[in-house]
């Protein structure tokens, strides 16, 4: 038994070596990365066109494979080219070499000044590039390197894939690659050395020109001719200090009152440090032959000022400080605080007890109490001036926030009427502010309907930039808490004593501004109203005559002379209140009046009302008869409709939407919506005794009256007229309201408008606003201020990107404050939009100011230097007209000469700059140009290899040498067929 078991127990494996290995799975991959980008087969396309690499487009595919659990990316980096001829690719005969390779030997494009480095260094229009996934990953070891090397010739040759594949090897930060480019019978190599330190043979063109030839190992005697092309790049850094030409704004201009940089109503603009940091001078030989020029470690014939191009490029500041950005910025901060007014003022100062505040509350009780005689000494302003001086002296005078000096001139800029004294000032003021405004009718004064900001000349938009200075320069937010508590004092103190806001148009809140604006327009109304009936108590009380009785009827007449068909269209006349007999009661059934005119309740014959005396009067109402007693129509003097603010109208399509859709509710809806219409009802009965609903309706809405001709009993042709359907439903609300009405004159009903209860909302409104909640109100008039100041100053300089950006800001902002509480992300957008424009000025000015374009005489050297530095603001390289001896290149040569006369170099900087001293030395140009920051050679040749009898194949060499990097970047060739 135990012999039989003995087999069973022996393990039986197999090993099939059919199945693929991780490397194998590898290049599988590659492969079929390569045939799904269709790379697979003959390159074909045009000669590379000169600045191809930096006009045209590249773009990138990426996709990811794996070796093993080691994750690699793939990207395919490549040019985007008209496709070119199927009958070009027909024509290539066998012998063609591929597409890189010809690129290589191109001299159309060498030193692109935007592009990928492999393009700089090999100048490719097409490649591939496999690099390691995450960035902290690298292949550093010599095996894996080569096993990489191995599986991309072996994907490309069973691909038959002739653009170039690179895989990417140490660290990502060294930029190493190497790579391989396969086509029928050649190969090449690219290779790459990156070294810190430079072995001197290799710091000028001959010792490179050994390395170049070595490499080669051509067995030809007379070897064929090297192509050169040579780089060097010079930095000039020590200019900041002679060619800036933006002073820092005078902060103490502002306190005397002078007009400066920070005058109030004016936003300032520029940068505080030159937006130029570098500027690099590129001087190029792009095709010199071997044996031309002499390059070695004693003599260079290299002299930039000889070299046949020119090239500059400018190195911005990274966010340089800048005036208007710090403004917007800082103001923008405001948005974040969540203290009120109280807290940052000191709410303490208010909780002493003792007489005063005693007299406070006495005051307060005064005036809510009737009184006949008017209480000046007891208002309100009164009251908190002396809370105020309480807080200054529970506080210390020199801790106010802001000195009187500087908030005397911000109220008098605000509210110009306050001074008699000083009115030619303003006026003077005024009109050299209005010259910043834009016109009226013109589009930029219309912004702020898209901003939903303020119009440029209103008091809100004044208040707006003067908050936004005194964050910026005087106290920050208890400045600001301290301006607005100020400013709040004023409003109640003009609403006490019927002085009318200035900077504020007349009429309704304007519903395109920002909510407030709306509520300083609302109390203008309030206020105007509140004069207009005060000023009529007056006059009423001194002009009060026995025959002052008739004086409707007298003022009915006078207007009897106007024109009266102006008012048909519009069916009703708004008049002013100011109108001496103009005075409203608050409640109907308390006037003796009202019952001595035999008030009607709608059910009493018209006969009884025919003996009314009719009341306010307006005018006439053209050659309209009163259909019963038949006496001329006389349109009624009426009360306006309250004026509202958005977030009141809010209010009210909330309360009536809560009403529901039932019939009560419906009904109620009606009823709220119809008390002007029950005012001018009122108001029409009592200029026109004895009227019905038919000589309202003909006034009020004639659509609703429909008259047609008929033929009445003698024959003859009568016009007859009727209450259009509507007019005629049952329980229709026109018909109540009519029979409810009373034959009540306009200054006799309960105002529709209360100004007194809305203007002391407002005025709650206004104080209770924390300095966060006024930076948001405020904010759309600082960005729309800032727009403006953007626009103003681009309209100086005039350049074209700058303009498509401001449309692009307008555009954003119109859709971003457009809305009540817009997101803070899209309000930083728009911040770092005006921000990026004022940079860009800024940086034209450094440059104009450097290049002096305006002290330019001859006007075509002015217009070629002014397009020059427009170019460089644009373009990420620009080359000089005329090299060293045209005007830009003169200019940028005293530039190097300036700045070679700076005293000496700091002890560390010299330890850097002894490899230059060499050089400088070999140089004999050492006083005016310092040493190259950058060397950059192209070496080019066509040699066969490896065999004398091999084709004859591009091979190609660049080279940098900075002072802290060396880099050999090599492309060579190699017969696959004869070797």
């Amino acid at each position: 038994m135990a012999a039989d078991s003995e087999p069973e127990s022996e393990v039986f494996e197999i090993t099939d070596f059919t199945t693929a290995s991780e490397w194998e799975r590898f290049i599988s991959k590659i492969e079929e990365v390569l045939n799904d980008w269709k790379l697979i087969g003959i390159s074909s396309g045009k000669p590379l066109e000169k600045g191809i690499f930096t006009t045209g487009t590249w773009e990138e595919k990426s996709d990811e494979i794996s070796f093993a659990d080691f994750k690699f990316s793939v990207t395919h980096h490549y040019l985007v080219q008209e496709p070119s001829d199927k009958d070009g690719k027909e024509e290539l005969g066998e012998d063609a070499l591929p597409l890189p390779m010809q690129d290589l030997l191109c001299m159309n494009n060498d030193f692109p000044p935007r592009a990928h480095c492999l393009v700089r260094w090999y100048g490719l229009r097409e490649f591939v590039v496999i690099a390691p996934a995450a960035n902290n990953d690298a292949v550093v070891s010599e095996s894996k390197c080569n096993l990489l090397l191995s599986s991309i010739s072996i994907a490309l040759g069973n691909t038959g894939c002739q653009v170039p594949l690179f895989v990417q090897i140490h660290h990502k930060w060294r930029r190493m690659y190497v790579g391989e480019c396969q086509g029928p019978g050649v190969r090449t190599d690219f290779e790459m050395v990156h070294l810190r330190k430079v072995p001197s043979q290799y710091t000028h063109l001959s010792g490179l020109l050994d390395i170049f030839k070595t490499k080669i190992g051509c067995p030809l005697t007379p070897l064929p001719p090297v192509s050169m092309a040579i780089r060097l790049t010079f930095v000039l850094q020590d200019w900041q200090q002679y060619f800036w030409p933006q002073q820092p704004p005078d902060i103490d201009a502002l306190v005397g009152g002078e007009v400066g940089g920070l005058e109030f109503g004016k936003l300032p603009f520029g940068a505080c440090e030159d937006p130029i940091s570098e500027l690099h001078l590129a001087t190029t030989w792009p095709h010199l032959a071997e044996g031309i020029i002499v390059d070695n470690d004693v003599y260079s014939d290299l002299d930039p000022l000889q070299a046949p191009q020119w090239s500059v490029r400018v190195r911005k500041a990274d966010n340089p400080q800048c005036l208007l950005g710090d403004f917007l910025t800082e103001f923008f901060k405001l948005c974040r605080r969540k203290e009120s007014t109280d807290e940052i003022l000191g709410r303490s100062a208010f909780d002493e007890e003792g007489k005063e505040v005693a007299d406070i509350t006495h005051a307060l009780s005064k005036l809510t109490e009737p009184a006949p005689v008017p209480i000046p000494k007891l208002s309100v302003t009164n009251m908190v001036h002396s809370a105020k001086k309480k807080i200054r002296k529970h506080r210390g005078v020199d801790e106010s926030p802001l000195n009187n000096d500087v908030l005397n001139t911000i109220l008098l800029f605000l509210f110009p009427d306050a001074a008699d004294k000083l009115a030619e000032v303003f006026e003077n003021r005024a009109s050299t502010s209005a010259g910043n405004n834009p016109p009226p009718e013109s589009e930029d004064y219309n912004l702020f309907s898209q901003f939903k900001s303020a119009p440029s000349d209103s008091l809100t938009y004044k208040l707006a930039l003067c908050l936004c200075m005194i964050n910026f320069y005087h106290g920050g937010v208890k400045g600001v808490a301290h301006l607005w508590q100020e400013f709040v004092l004023e409003m109640r103190y003009r609403w006490e004593n019927n002085y009318l806001i200035p900077g504020l148009a007349n009429g309704s809140p304007d519903l395109r501004c920002c909510l407030l604006h709306q509520k300083l327009q609302m109390l203008n109304c309030c206020i105007e109203r509140k004069k207009a009936r005060d000023e009529g108590k007056r006059g009423s009380m001194s002009d009060r005559s026995p025959g002052g009785a008739s004086g409707d009827g007298a003022k009915g007449g006078d207007h009897s002379g106007d024109n009266p068909d102006k008012e048909k269209e519009f069916g009703k006349s708004w008049d002013s209140w100011s109108d001496s007999e103009e005075e409203f009661f608050e409640c109907l059934s308390d006037t003796e009046d009202l019952k001595g005119n035999g008030q009607e309740n709608g059910k009493k014959g018209a006969k009884e009302s025919v003996n009314l005396k009719p009341e306010g009067r307006l005018h006439p109402h053209g050659k309209l008869m009163l259909l019963h007693p038949g006496e001329p129509l006389y349109v009624p003097i009426t009360q306006e409709p309250a004026p509202m603010t958005e977030d009141l109208l809010e209010e009210q399509s909330e309360v009536l939407a809560k009403l529901g859709t039932s019939a009560e509710g419906a009904h109620l809806r009606a009823r709220m919506q119809s008390a002007c219409l029950l005012s001018d009802m009122e108001s029409f009965k009592a200029a026109n005794p004895g009227c019905c609903l038919e000589d309202f309706v003909r006034w009020y809405s004639p659509r609703d009256y429909i008259e047609e001709e008929v033929i009445d009993e003698k024959g003859n042709k009568v016009i007859r007229g009727e209450l259009s359907a509507r007019m005629k439903i049952p329980s229709n609300m026109w018909v109540e309201a009519w029979e409810t009405a009373k034959p009540v004159p306009a200054r006799r009903q309960k105002r529709l408008f209360d100004d007194t209860r809305e203007a002391e909302k407002v005025l709650h409104y206004l104080a209770v606003q924390k300095p966060a909640d006024l930076a948001r109100h405020l904010l759309p008039c600082i960005i729309h201020a800032a727009v403006l100041k953007v626009k103003e100053e681009e309209a100086v300089e005039d350049i074209s990107s700058v303009k498509k950006i401001i449309k692009q800001i307008i555009s954003h902002s119109s859709k971003v404050l457009r809305f009540p509480s817009p997101e803070d992300k899209k309000l930083e957008e728009i911040i770092a939009q005006i921000m990026s424009v004022e940079a860009i000025i800024a940086r034209a000015r450094s440059l104009k100011a450097k290049f002096g374009v305006e002290k330019c005489e001859n006007e075509e050297e002015k217009g070629d230097l002014q397009r020059f530095v427009n170019s460089l603001l644009e373009q990420p390289e620009v080359s000089v007209v005329g090299a060293g001896r045209g005007p830009a290149g003169s200019i940028i040569h005293k530039l190097f000469v300036n700045a070679q006369r700076v005293p000496a170099v700091p002890p560390l900087e010299e330890e850097l700059r002894r490899s230059g001293s060499q050089e400088e030395r070999r140089q004999g140009v050492q006083s005016e140009f310092p040493p190259p920051t950058g060397r950059e050679v192209i070496l080019r040749t066509s040699v066969p290899r490896p065999a004398p009898y091999s084709k004859a194949l591009p091979q190609r060499m660049y080279s940098v040498l900075t002072r802290e990097d060396f880099r050999l970047a090599g492309a060579f060739s190699a017969d696959t067929t004869f070797f």
